[in-house]
């Protein structure tokens, strides 16, 4: 026998089963579960009735005969509150009277007892195709009913009888005009019509949608009531009978005078300006918005939001367009010779907007939280790219104004410093001029030294070599970062056979998380194993990685070559005690900040103090970075540091082949 258990099994409708008789609800209930995951059990049409007012179901299957509440009353009152769920009776009675209240009821389907599996597997699989059905149009109506709010606030709609006598307006049709509901309906269209219109126009117009049954779109220029004139794009459909005769005339209208604006029209209109002020909107946290909601309705969003963003600000008359650009962001813009404010003014202006914007003022139905936005502020020639220079340096430093002449010149000069310090770093790394100094970190007790720390120089095409604070930011912004590790790691391992010290390596998280990166470290260790336990690795934060699982695992693998840890830049930034929890080390570095100015500042001594007794409690060694004179290097021994590093003990060289 078919059995289709195993494809209905997984469905996720919600089931409510009635029946009065324990037997038989046992024994019913324990079939119902092998189609559905989800199955509430009543035991009367009472206690059936009840939880379909406290819970949703989308399928009920129930008996007739019950007490308290029959099947078929408890139906009854479960269609005077819910038309549209469907349902199921399972009962021995055949009579004529139960089956015309079923259909009076729209029962979906009736089963007799004893239950035929074979006909109850196919009555439920089409039970759950017609509650899929079901589903998906209350969906379906859902969604329409969304795009009809939408379309009804972001176009002026009317509708109109065959002879042209307006039926329906919609809000925005009386906002733009002027005239109310009352003034309108059962009036012509030329009470909006403006003089000038020229009458050819609309008799082409009637022509297409009268004569020929077809929609017919154009610019219309129409009059308010005040004798203002607006210009609208209008789209006029006939709608048409099952026969194909008009039933009426439907008109959607967007205005094209002030409302949006492509980003050409923008671009064409700059042209045309020698200077001009320019306001550019972006939507903060754009990306998160259109991964939620997807690119038609974003785009939905957006005109949404050009709309009352414009209608904002509108009243002012500082401004009479806004123009629609991409990725969540809006202009404003004007030629300057026809400000009518003082540029401080506008600024004010454009704050005061921002505010009213980021507050709260402006509420958008289709997501359920307010949007905030940035704006960048530009005037004079080259207005738009500086606007947009502006945009992302807010972006950037995570602030909602900037005033933006002269940075897109400034973006230019770095964009140019940027490529400069690729290209240095794509000839160095050719030309294997990506080398690796190494710094004497000495024991205090002995003065002698122990250790060395590995430092990655660049040498320039003059020679000079240059410190990674001017070449290692702009590499970790491409491919080099990787590929200068690399050259760091196999420098270092190669230095354990020039020396007899141990070689103190930075890593930093970022380089951890890198596989290619881990895997080269691995093979290295495997490589030097009868050398490796002269390795300290030197972990270094980074702000943007937060995990630090991969850290931690990272770490339990290396001490299995006997590789010790350190904790780099202790004491500020993101280093902090909580990191010596998570990665137990054997060194802790205590930051030159602190170190510099020890024999002056006396809370930088303190400090330093305390993490040398925490360490000693921990048992953890204390490495002092920056250690530049015998005066903090005694302060050092004094507080019992365990070791020194700087420039009293030496700089950082190569070592001797």
């Amino acid at each position: 026998m078919h059995n289709p258990t195993n494809t209905l099994k997984n469905n996720s409708l919600e089931v409510l089963y009635v029946e009065d008789n324990p037997k038989e609800r046992e024994l019913t209930s324990a079939i119902l579960k092998k189609f559905f995951e989800k199955v509430t059990v009543a035991k009367d049409g009472e206690d059936g009735y009840s939880k379909v007012m406290e819970s949703r179901f989308d399928l009920i299957i129930t008996d007739i005969d019950m007490p308290k509440l029959n099947g078929i009353d408890m139906i009854k009152k479960i269609r005077d509150v819910n038309k549209d769920i469907t349902i199921i009776i399972i009962s021995a009675y055949t009579d004529t009277e139960y089956f015309l209240k079923s259909i009076k009821y729209n029962i979906y389907s009736y089963i007799l007892k004893p239950i035929d599996r074979e006909e109850f597997s196919i009555t439920i699989q089409n039970a759950i195709e017609e509650v899929e059905r079901k589903k998906q149009k209350r969906k379906e109506l859902f969604i329409l009913k969304q795009y009809k709010n939408i379309i009804d606030k972001s176009t002026i709609i009317s509708k109109t009888d065959i002879n042209g006598v307006i039926t329906y307006v919609n809000d925005a049709f009386c906002e733009i005009s002027g005239y109310s509901r009352e003034e309108l309906i059962g009036k012509k269209h030329n009470i909006i019509r403006a003089k000038s219109e020229s009458s050819e126009t609309f008799k082409k117009l009637w022509e297409t949608i009268k004569d020929k049954k077809e929609t017919w779109e154009g610019i219309l220029k129409n009059k308010t009531k005040n004798n203002g004139l607006y210009y609208v794009k209008a789209t006029i459909k006939p709608i048409l009978d099952e026969n194909g005769e008009i039933e009426e005339f439907i008109a959607l209208r967007s205005l094209i005078s002030d409302i949006i604006h492509p980003k050409k029209q923008l671009l064409d209109f700059l042209k045309l300006a020698d200077e001009y002020v320019i306001v550019l909107i972006k939507i903060e946290h754009f990306d998160y918005i259109q991964s939620s909601l997807g690119k038609e309705k974003t785009e939905e969003l957006e005109k949404e939001f050009a709309q009352e963003i414009f209608k904002s600000q509108s009243s002012k008359k500082n401004f009479d367009k806004i123009y629609l650009l991409d990725n969540g962001e809006f202009a404003f813009a004007k030629k300057l010779k026809d400000c009518e404010k003082s540029i401080s003014d506008i600024i004010q202006y454009i704050k005061n907007f921002r505010n009213n914007i980021n507050n709260g003022k402006i509420h958008i139905e289709s997501i359920n939280h307010n949007l905030s936005i940035l704006v960048s502020f530009a005037y004079g020639k080259n207005a738009f790219e500086d606007a947009k220079a502006g945009i992302k340096q807010l972006i950037k430093i995570k602030q909602d104004f900037i005033i933006a002449n002269g940075l897109r010149e400034k973006e230019q000069i770095e964009a140019i410093k940027q490529i400069e310090k690729f290209n240095l770093l794509r000839e160095a790394i050719d030309s294997y001029n990506i080398v690796s100094y190494f710094q004497p970190i000495v024991n205090n007790k002995t003065k002698k030294i122990d250790k060395y720390e590995s430092l990655v120089r660049l040498v320039d095409s003059n020679d000079k070599v240059l410190s990674p604070a001017l070449f290692l930011d702009s590499a970790k912004q491409g491919k080099y970062y990787s590929q200068i590790t690399s050259i760091v790691l196999k420098n270092s391992f190669e230095a354990l056979y020039s020396t007899q010290m141990i070689i103190s390596i930075n890593l930093s998280v970022l380089d951890i998380m890198q596989t290619k990166t881990q895997e080269e470290f691995f093979g290295l260790l495997r490589q030097h194993e009868s050398q490796a336990h002269r390795i300290i690795i030197e972990l270094t934060e980074d702000e943007n990685i937060k995990d630090t699982k991969v850290v931690k695992e990272f770490i339990e693998e290396v001490r299995k070559y006997n590789v010790q840890i350190a904790i780099d830049d202790f004491g500020v930034g993101l280093s902090n005690f909580s990191r010596i929890l998570q990665y137990q080390p054997d060194y802790i570095k205590i930051d030159g900040s602190l170190i510099r100015n020890i024999d002056k500042d006396r809370l930088a001594k303190n400090m330093v103090e305390t993490i040398v007794d925490f360490a000693k409690k921990a048992n953890i060694k204390t490495v002092a970075e920056f250690v530049e004179n015998e005066k903090i290097f005694d302060i050092l021994c004094d507080l019992g540091v365990d070791y020194s590093q700087g420039y009293y003990f030496g700089k950082a060289e190569l070592l001797p082949k």
